[in-house]
């Protein structure tokens, strides 16, 4: 359980470098790296707090602390998942909104020049 905890916590790690390299970069906006960011520190926290997670285990009946630690990933990058589904839904809406408008203007521009 050990080594399993201590490889949480060096992903944990990695995922806080890469989002803050990303952020530094500008490859991701810092609105959108709150969410990672969270997801990175609730990682590394919750993999060096042995005793809570065996106060977890033994409340919910599972056999290894890690196991809920994984649940807990899991439940935390469904949700960051869900989050960046509803954001890119929404400009995907935007986008087609956008479309349609260019392509009106167009339409009255061509048509007030006499080209229609």
């Amino acid at each position: 359980m050990i080594e399993l905890l201590d490889i949480l916590t060096v992903l944990g790690v990695v995922l806080l470098l890469v989002v803050l390299r990303a952020i530094r970069r500008e490859h991701i906006r810092v609105e959108h790296s709150v969410s990672w960011l969270a997801a990175a520190a609730a990682l590394i926290v919750l993999s060096r707090s042995g005793t809570l997670l065996e106060e977890a285990a033994r409340r919910v009946g599972a056999d290894e602390p890690a196991l809920i630690l994984l649940m807990l990933i899991l439940i935390v990058f469904l949700g960051v998942f869900y989050r960046f589904s509803r954001i890119v839904s929404e400009l995907k809406d935007m986008n087609i909104t956008l479309t349609q408008r260019v392509a009106i203007l167009e339409f009255l521009l061509k048509e007030k020049n006499g080209q229609a």
